[in-house]
């Protein structure tokens, strides 16, 4: 069977936990395919699609709140999915089943947690903190003493952050909830990579979405209330899947197959960067210098830590 890392891609928050996975578990590939400027251009499409799409979520918290906006998210996620890997499901094997429920659970508790941050906290500094938990994975999986730099300019990225925690400035339940997201984050790298390597295709990921779904529908058909039925709401929700989904997943495959590993997954690193920017330009949410500094240093660990795993260790003799 396949242990593709691209099966998880159609998660709520797909790319770097493709890109970790297969950092830290593949061989980086030869060389640049094609035009490097189109390859290029489709990471940085998926980057801003998905932050995008959370951009764009936030619209629907006064409405439905981040619970109601978050299962709209992975009920059309959920939708999608099915259509596309019905035969991948029938195909499941009942042995796999417990760890694609555990899955499920993971995915409802990363995206609502997410989800509740980007309530308090700015776009850039909620994917900022969150990053640690894919960071983590990548530091901690590498096992090497290099990585310690990285792990070190990441924790004083947080710190500085942090400094801000008492000030008001930044909300410490909403970094609670987006270390919390990253933790879960974290979590599901290492399920996708487990569930990926003994199912076929995007069923496992199509079975444990409905199922985080299923799990959202109670505080999110609550916090929605009268507002679920709404033609607008489910068309920003459908929207939201689309962008954070859909388009994602279709511009990661194509850059996957003209771009090595290790490249793709540094790009990947940019995406605390582009939340930052995204949630300037859409949402008008501007950043302290400080704030920025931080960014860059998480920005920086993770491009080093994800570089360093997929480069393949020194053999002695």
């Amino acid at each position: 069977m396949p242990s593709s890392p691209l099966w998880p891609a159609l998660d709520a928050r797909p790319s770097l936990a493709s890109v970790v996975g297969m950092a830290t578990t593949s061989e980086t590939a030869g060389h640049i395919r094609g035009n490097p400027a189109v390859a290029v251009g489709m990471v940085i499409g998926s980057i801003s699609s998905v932050q995008c799409g959370s951009a764009l979520a936030t619209t629907l918290f006064d409405r439905v709140g981040p619970a109601g906006a978050v299962f709209l998210r992975s009920g059309f996620a959920a939708l999608i999915l099915l259509a596309v890997a019905h035969r991948d499901v029938a195909r499941l094997r009942r042995a796999d089943l417990r760890d694609i429920a555990l899955f499920g659970v993971t995915l409802a508790a990363m995206n609502l947690a997410f989800y509740e941050s980007i309530d308090r906290l700015p776009l850039g500094v909620a994917v900022t903190l969150e990053f640690t938990g894919p960071l983590a994975v990548a530091v901690f999986g590498s096992h090497r003493r290099r990585d310690l730099v990285w792990a070190g300019l990441a924790a004083l990225g947080i710190v500085l952050l942090s400094g801000d925690f008492g000030g008001g400035s930044i909300d410490p339940l909403g970094a609670a909830l987006a270390l919390g997201a990253g933790a879960f984050w974290g979590c599901y790298i290492l399920l996708s990579a487990r569930i990926g390597g003994r199912t076929e295709g995007l069923g496992g990921l199509a079975v444990a979405m409905s199922i985080s779904a299923v799990l959202l529908g109670p505080t999110g058909l609550a916090a929605g209330a009268g507002q679920m039925g709404s033609a607008a709401v489910l068309a920003c929700g459908l929207g939201v899947g689309i962008l954070s989904s859909a388009v994602p997943y279709a511009l990661e495959i194509e850059a996957l197959r003209r771009l090595p590993n290790a490249v793709f997954g540094v790009m990947m690193s940019l995406e605390p960067a582009v939340a930052a920017l995204v949630g300037f330009v859409a949402l008008g949410q501007g950043l302290a210098l400080i704030e920025a500094v931080a960014i860059a240093l998480v920005v920086a660990a993770s491009a080093g830590a994800l570089r360093s795993a997929a480069t393949p260790a020194p053999r002695d003799g």
